[in-house]
């Protein structure tokens, strides 16, 4: 499987989030929900201040490894320095930091409307790397709205080079 090695600078994310991880019997229907909230009742719509109009899949907050609990959270790359949180009806967006650092960069165009099994199965063959993961945060962007040809990168942190 192909990537590439690149560096981040730190973003601002804002959106919903919930706590899973990869052998939850409902894993699949808690992040599908989140997704599926995001843009059904309006989520993105509401995010103020965005800084592009790409949605994230962020993973963070992780219990230890890719067999622990972590945190899922639907987002947009937010503006920090427009200040203020879009904060939803009853203010439950909330806001996550993606650290800048070093990430591992795969790059995959699918069907839209199988987007999830595409990236499902990329995300299964990244467990089964080598990769020196920080397990501090991952997350897939998605690049474009074209249904037949939606270019997706999921990014994987990595452990600073010194260590």
């Amino acid at each position: 499987m192909n990537y590439e090695i690149i560096e981040l600078k730190e973003k601002t994310v804002e959106g919903i989030s919930a706590r899973t991880n990869n052998h939850a019997p409902d894993m699949e229907m808690t992040i599908g929900g989140l997704w599926k909230r995001f843009y059904e009742d309006g989520v993105y719509e509401n995010i103020k201040n965005k800084t592009d109009g790409k949605a994230i899949g962020l993973y963070t907050e992780y219990d230890g490894g890719v067999d622990d609990d972590y945190t899922i959270m639907v987002a947009c790359a937010v503006d920090e320095k427009e200040g203020g949180s879009s904060g939803g009806k009853s203010g439950e967006y909330e806001k996550r930091n993606i650290p800048g650092g070093r990430y591992a960069r795969f790059k995959i165009v699918c069907d839209m409307r199988t987007s999830s099994a595409a990236v499902a199965q990329v995300w299964k063959e990244i467990w089964k790397t080598d990769l020196p993961r920080t397990y501090i945060c991952d997350f897939e962007e998605y690049q474009n709205a074209d249904m037949e040809h939606a270019e997706v990168c999921i990014y994987i942190g990595l452990q600073s080079e010194e260590n």
